[in-house]
């Protein structure tokens, strides 16, 4: 799956969520202002985000997403926190919506998403997770590189 789908997939469901400001607004919008939301240097930054796992109390829910089984959600008040104030406030301005109908688009979109960027079951992705203890044991394998 490539980043147009993660997008587009994402797009899809800011459309159909529940929230008015957001159902009028054509899927190529949406997918632009998310691809600048979650875009790292030409592609999806993952990374960026699973490296919230050891900040507050995001751990357990990105594990929820990249893991197998359902994904938890995230309360909108928290998307600030997890993708920085300044890109949300781009995403809602990109789309001429407020920060709180910005907030729940994204909350809508993020689990999906970042469970569509990862393999599934037995995929690559879970096995080396597996190997160095899950995502904490990646994010704690990666702190001792960097720190």
């Amino acid at each position: 799956m490539d980043l147009n789908d993660l997008l587009r997939i994402g797009a899809q469901m800011i459309q159909n969520n529940s929230d008015e400001a957001t159902s009028g607004i054509d899927l190529d919008t949406i997918s632009s202002a998310l691809g600048n939301v979650l875009g790292g240097d030409g592609g999806f930054d993952l990374g960026s985000i699973i490296s919230k796992v050891t900040d507050g109390n995001f751990g357990e829910l990105i594990q929820s997403w990249i893991g197998q089984g359902e994904n938890a959600p995230i309360d909108p008040d928290q998307v600030s926190a997890l993708l920085g104030e300044e890109k949300v406030s781009a995403f809602a301005e990109q789309l001429g919506i407020n920060l709180d109908s910005a907030k729940q688009a994204l909350a809508d979109a993020l689990p999906q998403v970042v469970d569509q960027a990862t393999p599934a079951e037995g995929g690559m992705f879970d096995d080396l997770l597996e190997q160095v203890g899950g995502v904490k044991g990646a994010m704690d394998m990666l702190g001792k590189f960097f720190g």
